[in-house]
């Protein structure tokens, strides 16, 4: 059977609380079972969310369950206090949520509370929970992922035991896989809502490079033309100093509505602008200065689509790479649809794409078997430069290209053997890429 699709689950679980995830899990144990957790049905994109045995749906683990500093008790390296240098009221401030509890809940919840995420990653109806273990990421040069903002996870091994990761193995569990357990609350840093004006424009990718682009904004996203070098450019920073707690939100996220219908319908126009194709229509645009709260304004609630490839290349390849890719389309007398482009911190999560190193992202976008040849030339250019696959596309990548690719290959599967010794939480595609 192929590992990039299963008929479906044997079984599956939808436990009503943790108690439930540890009678599921011991259950699954005794008779001889795999287990893999995920949200609701399909909400987690990519291979790792199939099996064809047991699938634990955690979507109904929901809710805040605190905002406000870490507890007393909480380890040191939770992140900053009163006593830390440089230290200023606000920065101690988590969120403690249930893993299923869908981004759009958490980031409304915590906007009511003055609170935002410091990364807003896409796919807002996407749990919590899968979208740490996946590494989803946003678009902040300055800030890592999801992933980088957990400062404790709560979790269900393999043996039914109940953990609480903080220290070390935190760094396991960051980008897990589903791999150690499953998860059940998280805590993860906030910091102070702030109102963000968005542009959009386009210009030569070679310039924006030049300039140091991707880091002169709080936020940026660029779709890049790699047969042209031209790029629609997204930029957003903060209105000013003042917190964006007392806004009022637009009604029904007719902003993100907008937002996502104005991407996809300017990627498009630009691309057949620059390549030459008549008939379009002028693009539908942001209006300059269009502002609101980072969880409205920047996410693209596009459908997952499974002929999506996700790249991480170092940060400092990313200007070869473009150039790469646009000289072996050519070549082949190829089209590549423009190439969507976020970057983000090194992050110290050890499967994370962004792993030890400043990353860009690079979404390419395929089409069906027919484009399968573009799809392996992006990702062998993309895997000559470094890159590494992320968790939501399909890959070939098994242990062996893990250990070279990942320097904490070796602390991740330590990890690994301690919270599942016996492989519960594991199926033949997360086999292929881990190892047994």
């Amino acid at each position: 059977m192929s590992t990039d699709a299963v008929a479906g689950p044997r079984r599956t679980d939808r436990p009503l609380d943790e108690a439930g995830v540890v009678t599921a899990v011991r259950r699954a144990a005794e008779r001889g079972a795999t287990v893999r957790p995920t949200g609701a049905t399909g909400r987690i994109p990519g291979p790792l969310a199939r099996t064809d045995d047991v699938a634990l749906d955690a979507s109904a683990l929901t809710g805040v369950v605190r905002i406000g500093p870490a507890p007393a008790n909480a380890p040191a390296d939770r992140g900053p206090g009163p006593d830390t240098p440089g230290y200023t009221p606000g920065d101690d401030t988590t969120v403690r949520v249930r893993a299923g509890e869908s981004l759009a809940g958490l980031c409304a919840a915590l906007a009511a509370s003055g609170r935002a995420l410091a990364t807003v990653p896409d796919a807002p109806r996407a749990t919590v929970g899968g979208a740490v273990q996946l590494g989803m990421y946003g678009g902040a040069p300055a800030e890592g992922s999801l992933s980088a903002q957990v400062r404790a996870v709560r979790l269900v091994d393999g043996t039914g035991r109940v953990r609480e990761v903080t220290g070390p193995d935190l760094d396991a569990a960051r980008c897990g896989l589903g791999a150690l357990g499953v998860l059940t609350e998280l805590e993860l840093r906030t910091v102070a809502l702030r109102r963000l004006r968005v542009h959009e424009r386009t210009a030569a990718t070679e310039e924006l490079l030049a300039e140091g682009f991707p880091g002169a904004h709080a936020w940026t996203e660029l779709d890049v033309a790699v047969h042209s070098g031209q790029a629609l450019v997204r930029t957003a920073d903060p209105v000013d100093d003042d917190p964006a707690a007392g806004d009022t939100p637009d009604p029904a996220g007719a902003r993100t509505w907008g937002r996502a219908v104005s991407r996809l319908a300017a990627s498009w126009a630009e691309w057949a602008e620059w390549s030459g194709r008549p008939g379009w229509p002028p693009p539908p645009r942001w209006a300059p200065g269009t502002e609101g709260p980072p969880h409205e304004v920047l996410p693209d609630p596009q459908p997952w689509d499974p002929d999506l490839a996700e790249w991480a290349v170092p940060l400092d390849a990313l200007g070869p790479v473009l150039r790469e890719l646009g000289a072996a389309v050519a070549a082949r007398g190829r089209e590549l649809r423009p190439v969507r482009v976020r970057t983000g911190a090194a992050e110290t999560g050890l499967l994370h794409p962004a792993s030890g190193r400043a990353t860009a992202y690079l979404r390419i976008r395929t089409r069906g078997t027919s484009q399968e040849p573009v799809r392996r030339l992006a990702g062998a250019v993309c895997e000559d430069a470094g890159g590494r696959p992320c968790w939501t596309t399909r890959t070939n990548w098994g242990p062996d290209e893990m250990a070279v690719a990942y320097p904490g290959w070796d602390a991740f599967r330590a990890v690994r053997d301690r919270y599942d010794p016996d492989r519960i939480f594991t199926d033949p595609y997360l086999a292929d890429r881990l190892g047994s």
